[in-house]
C-alpha cells in the first residue's frame, strides 16, 4: 500500500495517511498520536461524526499538552455528561466551517467565522513573519491534509469569550 508522510518538524510529530484512501480528519489526528485528549473531548461532545463527514472544515487542533496547561481538573471536568454543551461550544470554537490554508491567509489579521453556534464567533488568524497565530494560540504545524478539510496544530486550547 502506499503511504506518505507529512512530517511536522516544528511540533516534532509524524502524521502518516494512506493515499489508497483518504483519512477524515478525525483518522488523521488519530493517527498522528497527539491528540488523544481531543479525541476523547470529541467523543464526549458528540463531534466525531460532524468532524469525519462535514466538510470542508478547518480544525485548529489544540494537543495533548495544550489541554494538559489548562487549570487542574478542567479536562476531568469538561469530560462530565452535564457539560456536554459546554464542551461542545469549546470544541466547536476550533473549527471553521470552510478550508482555510496558510496560503490562503494575507499578511496581516484576519477574522474567520467558526461553527460555534450562540452569536456571531470569530478567530482572529495572523500571519506575520514570525509565524501564525489564531486568537493567541501559536500554530506549531500547518496545513495537515485531510479528505474533508485541513488540520492546523495548535499550542494552546482556545476559549470562546462568554
Amino acid at each position: 500500500m502506499n503511504r506518505f508522510i507529512v512530517a511536522c518538524v516544528a511540533a516534532g510529530m509524524t502524521f502518516t495517511v494512506s493515499s489508497a484512501s483518504a483519512a477524515n480528519i478525525v483518522e488523521t489526528a488519530q493517527q498522528a498520536g497527539s491528540f488523544k485528549t481531543l479525541h476523547a473531548a470529541a467523543q464526549a461532545a458528540g463531534l466525531v461524526d460532524a468532524l469525519s463527514s462535514g466538510g470542508p472544515l478547518t480544525v485548529f487542533a489544540p494537543t495533548d499538552e495544550a489541554f494538559a496547561a489548562l487549570p487542574a481538573g478542567t479536562v476531568e471536568n469538561l469530560l462530565k455528561p452535564e457539560n456536554k454543551d459546554q464542551l461542545a461550544a469549546i470544541l466547536s470554537y476550533h473549527v471553521v466551517g470552510r478550508e482555510l490554508t496558510s496560503t490562503m491567509l494575507p499578511g496581516r489579521t484576519i477574522h474567520v467565522r467558526t461553527i460555534k453556534s450562540g452569536g456571531d464567533r470569530t478567530l482572529a488568524v495572523t500571519k506575520s513573519g514570525s509565524g501564525v497565530t489564531v486568537d493567541g494560540a501559536n500554530v506549531v504545524s500547518a496545513d495537515i491534509r485531510a479528505d474533508n478539510g485541513v488540520i492546523h496544530v495548535i499550542d494552546k486550547v482556545m476559549l470562546p469569550a462568554s
